[in-house]
């Protein structure tokens, strides 16, 4: 009776949201989960109206494909766009790859992963990035869960909508911990921790903090809330520093 409460209050969530965006499961991708091709498809919708006229939709895909001994491969694009009273005030799209390949058999990982991604709200026309790295699985400090330490660097180029900001063209240090706590057979909570700093200039950096539950609702449907806080020390003249969200989505898992 209590997961049934607890089920029913999430869905009253997920209907009741203010902001949208589906985004997938933050838990770092690890060999040998689930071999073969496979993916996930995730969407949230949002409509208002009367005393406000909302219109929100994002969807956001991953296939992967997992040799199940050696490495691991994915890809994930996900799309966002808004408009609140007639106005558009959300359009963003991002595109994700990465190459997983195990350095010794269960806790060291190599990581290669290349990036592109626009938003026009944040006066980004576009953002490439490139990039590699190792993970490390800290399940012997941990062992309540599994958790994961990456160490790296990537190229960084970026290019605005608005005359005043200058093109950039950055190599930034790449840091994480990812944390992933199950919590029965069919519900888990993540949560990621992003610092990545200029190697030239450390008090220019970005950083992202994300809190990620998912709950099955039925065979391989799934219910995601998360909650993301991000800053950007120097942002694009007229963009706020800070953003914080909340997320609520569907996952079907194929």
């Amino acid at each position: 009776m209590q997961g049934t409460n607890l089920t029913k209050s999430l869905i009253l969530i997920l209907f009741t949201s203010q902001y949208l965006f589906a985004l997938i499961s933050i838990e770092p991708v690890e060999i040998g989960q689930k071999a073969g091709i496979h993916g996930e498809l995730a969407i949230s919708l949002e409509t208002k109206r009367g005393n406000t006229q909302r219109d929100d939709y994002t969807a956001n895909t991953r296939i992967t494909y997992d040799n199940n001994s050696s490495f691991v491969t994915w890809g994930e694009i996900a799309s966002e766009y808004g408009k609140s009273n007639g106005v558009e005030d959300t359009k963003q799209t991002y595109l994700h790859l990465r190459h997983i390949h195990a350095i010794t058999k269960e806790r060291i990982r190599a990581e290669l992963f290349t990036q592109l991604e626009e938003d026009k709200f944040k006066l980004i026309k576009r953002r490439f990035l490139g990039g590699a790295g190792v993970r490390i699985k800290l399940f012997d400090i941990l062992d309540a869960g599994d958790g994961y330490l990456g160490l790296g660097a990537f190229y960084e180029g970026v290019n605005y909508t608005s005359t005043t900001d200058e093109t950039e063209q950055n190599l930034r240090f790449n840091t994480y911990f990812a944390y992933t706590l199950k919590l029965s057979e069919d519900s888990k909570l993540s949560c990621t921790l992003y610092y990545q700093p200029k190697y030239d200039e450390l008090k220019e950096f970005v950083n992202t903090n994300k809190l990620n539950l998912e709950l099955r609702i039925y065979k391989e449907l799934f219910l995601n809330l998360r909650v993301s806080y991000d800053t950007d020390s120097r942002p694009a003249i007229g963009v706020e520093k800070y953003d914080f969200y909340q997320q609520t989505s569907f996952v079907y898992k194929f």
